[in-house]
């Protein structure tokens, strides 16, 4: 089938909305009819040239939600007209990882995503005969994509497809850093860095946890502002001194737990400097650019803090996203407001400008 997409040609250009060909879902893999797609910082990161793994062509996109058109031989879990949620972080339930609790990072098609392949080392994109790569599995800047299965959530039809699709990486990560990473205890003090989606997505994955006291620290007076109405109790303009003024803020000790959710490696050793002594942890979410290394004193290590990685908010996707979204349309995490400006797919480069300018929190394609 014809459809439209955006393709990244070369990396610092902008992206170009082409007429590609998409081919029939084979076993295992299911036709989706994309509806919404956020514009997340991911993209822009792999279009700007900064991620080393990133590749062109490529057909961008990952924060998609739509609806099931055709499913491959063997699908089992989704059928034709449900509403889904992509996954860039699969759960195939039956590799080594799926079957512990302590990584949501499935080993199934691992490698064949990383080269832009889906699982059978292939791609169902292609321009003029020529393949086209899938990125993060997914490639949602598109009226249509091709995914498999175990990279899907079907999650309740009551849900906007727009609201649902946050779900899909920036908010899930987030607050699964919380719940899942973390493990953040009632009762306890958390400071978050950076109030973008993921960080708000902490913000809220923290409160859900019922943590006493969640402090937030951004550039940002508006997203501050968010931060509060999304549950953090305190919140303070981020600089050099913001270590020192946490550590006052908690007498003398730092906080139970620090998320970063900037990317920036030096907000990435303040959350560490920042977590309390004895038992803190420090959860790092955000990503850094090409070459870039965290700088830590060992000092902080031996007396207690420990740091954590956190991939997607540790979530397994096709279970825990539909509880996501089943918690957003019970009133328990305000989605709404994360949805800042509605674009269409010719606009996907206006989406990448308005989160360059820091101009709301999420951009949303809208395909219909």
């Amino acid at each position: 089938m014809k459809i439209r997409a955006a393709v990244l040609e070369e990396f610092g250009v902008p992206l170009e909305v082409q007429e590609l060909e998409l081919a029939e879902p084979k076993a295992g893999e299911v036709l989706v009819r994309l509806v919404a797609c956020g514009v997340c910082h991911t993209d822009l990161y792999t279009a700007s040239g900064a991620d080393p793994s990133g590749y062109s062509p490529t057909v961008l996109g990952h924060e998609g939600a739509g609806v099931v058109e055709r499913v491959g031989d063997g699908v089992m879990d989704v059928a034709p007209d449900d509403h889904v949620v992509t996954l860039f972080s699969p759960q195939c339930r039956e590799c080594e990882h799926c079957r512990d609790q302590r990584t949501n990072l499935c080993l199934a098609i691992r490698d064949q995503q990383n080269q832009g392949h889906l699982p059978d080392g292939t791609t169902r994109l292609s321009r003029q005969g020529v393949p086209i790569r899938h990125f993060m599995g997914t490639s949602t800047f598109a009226e249509y994509t091709v995914m498999p299965e175990i990279a899907l959530a079907k999650i309740d039809q009551d849900a906007p497809l727009d609201r649902a699709c946050m779900f899909a990486c920036g908010l899930s990560t987030g607050i699964g850093a919380a719940m899942n990473t973390a493990k953040v205890a009632s009762g306890s003090t958390c400071v978050v860095f950076g109030a973008g989606m993921v960080g708000l997505g902490a913000v809220v994955g923290c409160r859900l946890q019922g943590a006493e006291r969640i402090v937030c620290v951004d550039l940002s007076h508006d997203r501050l502002g968010l931060a509060r109405r999304h549950g953090a109790t305190d919140t303070f303009v981020g600089g050099p001194g913001a270590v020192q003024q946490i550590v006052d803020m908690t007498d003398g000790f730092g906080a139970d737990y620090t998320f970063e959710a900037t990317g920036n490696v030096d907000v990435m050793r303040q959350a560490v400097e920042s977590a309390r002594m004895g038992w803190g942890l420090a959860t790092m979410c955000g990503v850094a650019g090409r070459g870039e290394t965290l700088d830590v004193v060992p000092r902080f290590l031996i007396t207690g803090r420990r740091v954590a990685g956190s991939s997607f908010g540790g979530v397994k996707g096709r279970d825990q996203v539909p509880q996501f979204v089943d918690m957003y349309l019970a009133g328990d995490i305000d989605v709404d407001s994360f949805v800042s400006h509605k674009v269409t797919l010719d606009g996907v480069n206006r989406g990448f400008e308005l989160m360059e300018a820091q101009d709301g929190i999420r951009s949303v394609i809208d395909f219909s």
